[in-house]
């Protein structure tokens, strides 16, 4: 290291060299015993910055980046490349909040259980057990076996990015042999009648779920007007089988009234419009129940071109699908009916034409299904007595040409 400390405290000797300068050293200028003590102490700086600067590049390539930063970058990834739907980042973005971050509604903070586990640890560090005890931490509150999977999946997918990116290139995955919970086999789905679904509707009509205090006695006309469209996106919900998402973006022009079908080609999801789920257009036919509802709308002043929601606000704009879903409990409760979901308007679709003898296929086709077993949920609601005859042959012994056919009455047939 060559570096010059400062000017020397000498005087020139006549014949080309140098002797010292008489009187007391000033300040900036060094003799023989000073100046050696300030070389030690810049060759002692020099020395202790390198060994840091060594010591940082070590710890960067052996200890890597914090759990924290990989999920970060992951968060990135699945928005900018992956292009995914607004309500998986928003989920994502949940599950992986710093504790104490305020959710957006209410006044809870979230636990932040994935980072408060793990986000200050180095990601190439991660052990299985760590990732274990995370898990146990949000089972302990509580909530569903589901809840705790996903909490799993969603450690599983930043590994194998980290795995993926050459930026990472993690070696393996501590998650993949995590403990994942049992979930419960889902059930039959349960749907309503057409009957109930009409009982609905009425209720939504008639403003059954408002606040019905003695100065809220007489609707406004705006919550008439309301309460009115609710009640036939309820019926369109039922007899189209659309999710919330795709009812909510759906524009007069996406209705082929010749045709009698409906294109479902966007959709909207935490609030921002995008493609469906599956990522497909569908037609779906349009029922006369679904028809009408439709049709009654339609007769409406505003907001029908056909690049206007069908369903929308007093503006004009996309309805909260929220807010709808909250006024469609209270008006389920007010109509006394089974408490069902929003969504299970959807299982009503598919569940009321499996029971009317339409093929899977079509049933697929109509609701979008990416494949044919998600379907097969359905086939709960079929009829059992129409294979019952088909069951009662099958155990049946074969009849030979000389047994005749018995023509003397059952004893059932007798009691009877």
């Amino acid at each position: 290291m060559l570096r010059r400390i400062g000017p020397a405290w000498l005087d020139p000797d006549g014949t080309g060299g140098w002797r010292p300068r008489k009187g007391r050293v000033q300040d900036g200028y060094y003799n023989e015993r000073t100046a050696h003590v300030r070389a030690a102490e810049l060759v002692t700086k020099f020395v202790s910055g390198e060994e840091a600067k060594e010591q940082a590049a070590v710890e960067k390539q052996t200890k890597g980046p914090t759990f924290r930063e990989v999920a970060h970058a992951y968060l990135d990834w699945l928005e900018q490349v992956r292009g995914a739907k607004p309500s998986t980042l928003r989920q994502h973005r949940s599950d992986l909040a710093e504790p104490g971050t305020a959710h957006k509604r209410g006044t809870g903070v979230s636990a932040g259980y994935i980072m408060a586990g793990l986000g200050n640890t180095r990601a190439a560090k991660v052990t299985t057990a760590q990732v274990d005890a995370v898990l146990n931490a949000v089972a302990a509150t509580g909530v569903s076996p589901r809840s705790v999977n996903r909490h799993r999946e969603v450690i599983t997918a930043i590994f194998n990015f980290g795995m993926r990116s050459s930026r990472f290139n993690f070696p393996a995955n501590p998650s993949a042999r995590s403990d994942r919970r049992r979930v419960q086999a889902a059930g039959a789905l349960i749907h309503y009648t057409p009957e109930e679904v009409e009982a609905l509707a009425e209720a939504l009509a008639k403003g059954k779920h408002r606040d019905r205090r003695p100065y809220h006695l007489q609707r406004l006309p705006y919550q008439v007007a309301e309460d009115w469209q609710d009640a036939e996106a309820a019926r369109v919900a039922a007899y189209c089988g659309l999710r919330l998402g795709e009812l909510l973006a759906l524009r007069w022009r996406n209705v082929d009234w010749a045709g009698s079908a409906l294109t479902i080609e966007r959709a909207l999801s935490a609030g921002i419009e995008g493609t469906t789920k599956s990522g497909t257009v569908r037609r779906v036919p349009l029922a006369d129940q679904a028809a009408a509802a439709l049709d009654r709308l339609s007769r409406r002043e505003h907001y029908i071109s056909p690049d206007d929601f069908v369903f929308c606000n007093t503006l004009g704009r996309t309805l909260d699908g929220s807010a709808l879903r909250r006024r469609y409990k209270r008006a389920r409760d007010a109509a006394q009916l089974r408490p069902l979901r929003w969504h299970d308007l959807r299982h009503t679709f598919g569940s009321l034409l499996v029971a009317g003898g339409v093929d899977l296929v079509t049933v697929k086709d109509a609701m979008g299904h990416a494949q044919l077993t998600t379907t097969s949920r359905y086939l709960h609601a079929r009829p059992a007595h129409e294979n019952a005859a088909k069951f009662t042959s099958a155990f049946s012994p074969p009849r030979t040409a000389t047994q005749p056919a018995a023509t003397e009455p059952s004893q059932r047939d007798a009691a009877a």
